[in-house]
């Protein structure tokens, strides 16, 4: 039987304080268990026992150096059900000053950023596959600009992403 979907990761962090209050502003993330050192959260609307796990290395921790001469987690993907949720999202991550890059990979609208630690992950709200047409999944090959506003147009601030489908 295949894996069916990624139930949650786990973060190494200098501050395990520090970065609950970034994932709960960023993404509404909750804690709903922690002791000293570490803190598990879930998002908004999960059925998950938790999404997020964080794990305190200390202050004097270096940085990733993953994809800079070292093997390691380039970074994670968050769904977001409604373009209106990921407009919300960028909003706020320009707020934090973690936005780092907007793009649009036709099938998928994504938003980079980075938290506290500088460890990058996606938001993404996914076109619906009913929606997808053969203009839009010819496209899947370049990657350009985000244009936010224009995908609200000409797909709705409200309409349902296509969890989990990409073609």
């Amino acid at each position: 039987m295949p894996v069916q979907r990624l139930n949650h990761a786990v973060l190494y962090v200098r501050d395990v304080a520090r970065s609950v209050d970034f994932y709960e502003k960023a993404l509404g993330f909750r804690v709903v268990m922690g002791f000293p050192g570490a803190a598990f959260l879930q998002a908004e609307g999960s059925s998950n026992d938790h999404d997020l796990g964080l794990f305190e290395v200390g202050a004097d921790a270096g940085p990733t150096t993953a994809g800079r001469g070292a093997v390691g987690l380039y970074h994670l993907a968050w769904e977001v059900d409604t373009l209106a949720e990921l407009e919300r999202i960028q909003v706020r991550l320009l707020e934090l000053g973690a936005l780092v890059g907007a793009s649009d990979h036709s099938t998928t609208k994504a938003l980079y950023a980075k938290d506290p630690d500088g460890l990058e992950f996606e938001v993404s709200w996914l076109v619906p596959a009913d929606l997808i047409t053969e203009a839009i999944a010819g496209g899947k090959t370049s990657v350009r600009p985000l244009d936010l506003a224009k995908e609200i147009e000409r797909f709705g601030a409200t309409t349902p992403g296509g969890i989990g489908v990409s073609r």
